[in-house]
């Protein structure tokens, strides 16, 4: 099915679903009946199959046509029967009792009550920013369920104990009665689809192909119209929690979980691994984390992360809504709120701190090689980095911005200033110079802040969008002694409607054009070559990965690259997912589209344009 396809059929199921919702379910309910009837036929298929084959082959009668419906029969009754015997890995974590943490019991008890929802049979912490309920099947497809809470330490530090309540009524509120039942099990309908076509992928035989090109249709088709029940269950789980603690409560969860979600992402996460520079052995996050989640977020910074959360739209990939039609629909006053003060970490009890020190063993036992590696990572850094400290008297301007960029890999919080200020007295006009100096001014300097962003936008098209949205992030934040200056503000935001809009063209033109058109040499240097393999080498997936530049004509100067990958094991799903995480974790001067070896484009075509491979897994990375 095509994208254009699925979301027009996703758009009838939510006008299906807002106009009458029973009818609606009932007709997801016979489409899910489908499936269950492909499998069950599927079984009996199989039953009589092997009714008919095996009484002969038992009394000594050998043919090949029986021995083979013989074997095709027990094929395909044992895919089936895996199918309706799904059985899944309960989420890993550290188990927690209520004798561990009795406020915590006591909680989720009377939210139980509240929301008339079943018991919790099991209740884990992990290291995520996060907090889910997940149904896995006791006995299988047509059995009962378990009920799995998994809550994540990085939450509890962040929020107080009234909002991430209120993470817990919304995840209890996806277990709420029959809508929830129905939710639930239309959840696990699909991963027992999922778990048929899997397991006769690859097999050739007359069933499994039929099979297959059943599921090649049905799959995206039943993703689309089960698509409104699960937007429409987030909503709902919403409106429960806003009733359970009140809809202010939520929607400043909501926001808060969105800005220190991205505090951590981009600021915590990267100053942690910096500390590989000086700490050759992992270091554990968690302690460390607990005091800066006490903190509340720099004010510029969350006003650009709320900003850009509320700007973005609900997706058709993600059931969950955007930021702001979950506002919306709870209809709550203002979504920047004011910054939980403590934490909900003394509902996990008086022993609470063993779960951190646990926490903090086991990252820092699963993450040893990528330590080591971000360690040696960072030599190579600094090696760099005194090179060209060494250079510094008749350094050009591209060396200081690359010095001081490197410096903020080894410490991000080096004080680079006066590098950024030596590139501009060599080129005055130079953009990524005028960048990091706006980056580095102190707060109190909002003049000279927006003067270095004045001078970036007019450097050229490829900045503009960064120095639109900087800006606007410094207007609207709050400082002492500083008026709100409406016209700068009215300017700098119409400024951003039109980088936006060239944003959009350039990034289309990036992933809508011709891959081998208008590509060229990647144009990397030693060190920024050897820091993708680095990068490329902790993804195990990845044997062999080459690298072009993207000539956009939008933004002509704009570095941009195509990264085409070879990932031999994984599924198509599997291979997008893995190629939308190397995007935003990969460091590459300009922005990266990710593509795998397929159908398009194919392994010959890469081979045959994107010149030699820039990495091979088992190869050592070149040297800087």
């Amino acid at each position: 099915m095509e994208h254009a396809d699925f979301v027009h059929l996703v758009r009838l199921s939510e006008l299906a679903s807002a106009d009458n919702s029973r009818a609606y379910r009932r007709k997801v309910a016979a489409f899910a009946a489908l499936g269950y009837a492909w499998v069950l036929g599927c079984a009996a298929l199989a039953v009589a199959l092997l009714a008919w084959a095996l009484p002969p082959l038992l009394q000594g009668r050998f043919r090949f046509v029986w021995f083979g419906v013989a074997l095709g029969g027990a094929a395909l009754l044992w895919s089936s029967l895996r199918a309706l015997w799904l059985r899944l890995e309960p989420p890993a974590g550290l188990e927690i009792t209520a004798a561990d943490a009795p406020e915590l019991f006591e909680a989720l008890e009377r939210i139980r009550r509240k929301v008339k929802g079943p018991p919790l049979h099991r209740v884990v912490l992990d290291g995520e920013f996060n907090a889910s309920i997940q149904q896995l099947p006791r006995w299988g497809l047509l059995g009962g369920s378990i009920n799995h809470l998994s809550l994540g330490l990085p939450l509890v530090l962040a929020l107080d104990r009234a909002r991430l309540l209120a993470v817990l009524a919304h995840e209890y509120g996806h277990l709420r009665g029959d809508h929830g039942r129905f939710a639930a099990w239309i959840y696990r309908t699909r991963l027992a689809w999922m778990r048929l076509h899997d397991s006769m992928e690859g097999d050739a035989g007359l069933t499994a192909v039929a099979t297959q090109a059943f599921f090649r249709w049905y799959f995206p088709r039943f993703a689309a119209r089960s698509f409104a029940v699960a937007r429409q269950d987030e909503y709902e789980a919403d409106r429960i929690a806003g009733k359970l603690v009140g809809r202010d409560t939520v929607a400043a969860a909501l926001a808060e979980i969105e800005v220190r979600g991205r505090w951590l992402d981009t600021v915590y996460w990267r100053d942690h691994w910096a500390r590989a520079a000086t700490e050759a052995l992992p270091v554990g996050p968690y302690r460390a984390m607990r005091r800066a989640l006490a903190q509340p977020p720099e004010p510029a910074f969350a006003n650009d992360a709320l900003r850009q959360a509320m700007k973005r739209l609900s997706q058709f990939d993600d059931t969950h809504p955007g930021l702001r039609d979950r506002l919306e629909a709870l209809e709550a006053g203002p979504p920047l709120p004011t910054w939980s003060r403590g934490s909900a970490f003394v509902l996990l009890g008086e022993g609470a701190r063993k779960f951190i020190e646990r926490l903090d063993a086991d990252w820092c036992r699963d993450h040893a090689s990528g330590w080591k590696q971000q360690h040696l990572r960072l030599q190579r850094v600094r090696e760099r980095v005194d090179v060209l400290a060494q250079r510094l008297p008749q350094a050009s301007a591209d060396e200081c911005v690359e010095l001081a960029q490197l410096q903020r890999q080894i410490d991000p919080r080096a004080d680079v200033r006066a590098l950024y200020e030596k590139a501009l007295a060599a080129s005055a006009e130079h953009p990524d110079a005028l960048r990091g100096l706006a980056g580095t001014l102190p707060d109190e300097d909002r003049a000279g802040k927006l003067a270095c962003l004045d001078r970036l936008w007019d450097a050229g098209s490829d900045h503009r969008w960064w120095a639109a949205r900087a800006a606007l992030a410094e207007l609207e934040t709050p400082r002492p002694g500083m008026e709100h200056d409406a016209a700068t503000f009215k300017q700098w935001r119409k400024r951003l409607e039109r980088a936006q809009e060239s944003e959009e063209r350039a990034w289309e033109e990036l992933s809508g054009t011709p891959f081998f058109s208008q590509i060229g040499r990647h144009g990397l240097g030693p060190l920024a070559l050897t820091l993708l393999q680095d990068d490329l080498q902790r993804c195990r997936p990845v044997t062999r990965a080459w690298l072009v530049r993207k000539q956009l004509r939008e933004v002509p100067r704009r570095r941009a690259y195509l990264l085409f990958l070879e990932l031999p094991d994984l599924d198509d799903a599997e291979r997008f997912r893995l190629c939308r995480w190397i995007e935003r974790q990969i460091d590459l001067p300009g922005p990266v589209l990710a593509l795998w070896a397929g159908e398009s484009p194919t392994l010959r075509d890469i081979e045959r344009h994107a010149q030699e491979p820039v990495y091979r897994r088992g190869e050592p990375a070149t040297a800087p």
